[in-house]
């Protein structure tokens, strides 16, 4: 690695990069329900837990044949009285948890993105859209751009299960994310937008995941337009070594920590700081996802083999999601643990401390990487109990390992060699206090348990 790292700290140095620090969102509002219901609506997965929320097919009314009628899953909410009702912007969780800052056009605007490895599109609020919709924040403006270039043959549109969607116009520009100058990228200007993708505090979102999943269409037709990363990657001044980007995330619970993005370059001094060699994965990305193998679980020291499973990495996701065996087998393990079908999730009794939560690992490849205690809790569901970090993934063909697996390592997202690597990142105290809200100081007393 040290060859790599020379090859990086010169490239470094010659285009001026730095980290994107993560911005904390002060007004996200951890609710693990609406979390839970939101994955449920984005990838379209039919629960196998008990729930008020559920996938059902339903007529769609604009479809009128005399003899024929068009049917649709949507995502729906079972009421008292039996019935199916709409799931609202209000049912589940549409902001982001992290932001950061990104710069697009001549001379810079500057935004604040959703960085997600789950997804593919770049897209950002325009000045054009409609003011209903609009709750502040920034926009990007093209005409104040003298680089950018519509493109009037191409449109983007994003839809989820519950009919909410977000749509508009292509156009070109340079995008700059922690000093490297992306030329050409293609920006998704949202014009029209739903209240579940309008509500947040965000001004759009950069997705970090491989082409074939970006919905950008020309004269209609699916054209899947280069990421970021893939553009950053065909670029003549980005070597080989540097064709990457890593993520470091800490709990809003860790004090003097700095959660970053970098792009072209590894932080070296994290990767020795962890005793470890950074383990690879090599990546599948056949559905444009970053997955990988992950065949085995050990719950205090008990192992569970998972047969060719597989699973994603999701910077996009807040919770983990894993199999029903794997969520039955480490909730067992944990005193006073339930399942609630009021909260569609299993919960944690809130007197619990650090000692008394399992040792949980989940393998990445070969090797498996522990998920730190204090974030197998993930937010407070009443006044007596924790929402779990871990849920389940019910029929969804793979795990998602979101920002509960992600805060316990360093990750290495290696496009260009298509493999996934990390090394682990575990805090010396796990703070099982209720994380601090709205820019509050955490106080811990009493809460803090050594390893």
């Amino acid at each position: 690695m040290e060859a790599i790292f020379q090859v990086q700290a010169r490239l470094r140095q010659d285009l001026g990069l730095y980290k994107v620090k993560v911005i904390h969102n002060m007004k996200y509002k951890p609710d693990g329900l609406k979390s839970y219901v939101h994955l449920l609506n984005r990838f379209g997965f039919q629960p196998t837990k008990p729930g008020r929320y559920v996938h059902k097919y339903v007529l769609d009314p604009d479809f009128k044949w005399p003899s024929h009628s068009r049917r649709h899953s949507a995502l729906v909410k079972r009421l008292d009285n039996g019935h199916a009702g709409e799931v609202a912007a209000a049912d589940q969780q549409n902001d982001s948890m992290y932001l950061c800052e990104v710069s697009i056009g001549t001379p810079p605007q500057k935004v604040q993105l959703d960085f997600d490895t789950g997804s593919s599109d770049l897209w950002v609020r325009s000045r054009d859209l409609v003011s209903q919709a609009f709750h502040g924040g920034n926009a990007f403006s093209p005409s104040k751009s003298s680089t950018y270039k519509p493109q009037p043959d191409k449109a983007w549109m994003i839809t989820y299960g519950d009919g909410s969607s977000a749509s508009g116009d292509v156009g070109t520009d340079v995008v700059t994310i922690g000093g490297l100058a992306i030329q050409n990228q293609s920006i998704e200007l949202a014009k029209h937008m739903s209240a579940q993708f309008s509500s947040g505090a965000g001004d759009g979102l950069l997705g970090l995941a491989f082409p074939k999943i970006n919905t950008i269409t020309t004269k209609g037709k699916h054209d899947p337009q280069p990421t970021p990363v893939v553009n950053m990657i065909l670029q003549d001044d980005i070597p080989k070594d540097a064709e990457l980007f890593t993520s470091c995330f800490y709990s809003s619970r860790d004090q003097g920590k700095e959660s970053f993005y970098t792009f072209g370059w590894i932080d070296q001094d994290l990767v020795k700081s962890s005793g470890e060699e950074i383990a690879w994965a090599p990546v599948d990305n056949s559905e444009g996802f970053w997955m990988f193998p992950s065949e085995t679980v050990t719950i205090n020291g008990q192992k569970v083999h998972l047969h060719r499973n597989k699973a994603i990495a999701d910077t996009g996701t807040t919770l983990a999601l894993l199999s029903d065996q794997v969520c039955d087998a480490l909730y067992e393990k944990i005193p006073g643990a339930t399942y609630s079908e009021k909260y569609q999730g299993y919960l944690i009794p809130n007197t619990i401390t650090a000692d008394a939560l399992p040792d949980f690992r989940v393998a990445v490849g070969g090797k498996e990487f522990a998920i730190q205690k204090e974030d197998l809790l993930f937010a407070p569901a009443d006044d007596k109990n924790w929402y779990g970090g871990v849920q389940s993934r019910g029929q969804n063909p793979f795990d998602i390992l979101g920002d509960t697996f992600l805060k316990s390592v360093y990750a290495i997202w290696d496009q260009g060699r298509n493999r996934f690597g990390a090394v682990p990142k575990i805090e010396k105290l796990q703070n099982t206090s209720a994380p601090p809200s709205q820019g509050e100081k955490q106080t811990a007393e009493g809460t803090d348990r050594a390893l």
